[in-house]
């Protein structure tokens, strides 16, 4: 399983972790990463691309929101 991560900043402005032929893209608005990301990805501010299944599986393992934390807190 493959996933890369965006966190997007600003218009053109990302942090982006993972490959670029990854089967699952997920990305999120830095403002909202303080909500997490199994509560953003419920409200439906956390956007994906691909397997759902692997997405919920990467929230419930808590590697997405790991991924995530990380690149929101680019310096």
């Amino acid at each position: 399983m493959s996933i890369q991560y965006r966190v997007a900043f600003g218009k053109n402005d990302e942090a982006v972790d993972g490959p670029d032929d990854a089967e699952v893209v997920v990305t999120i608005t830095a403002s909202d990463v303080a909500l997490g990301a199994s509560v953003a990805f419920m409200q439906g501010k956390l956007k994906s691309t691909g397997s759902t299944g692997e997405l919920l599986a990467a929230l419930s393992d808590g590697s997405a929101a790991a991924a995530i934390s990380q690149l929101a807190s680019r310096p």
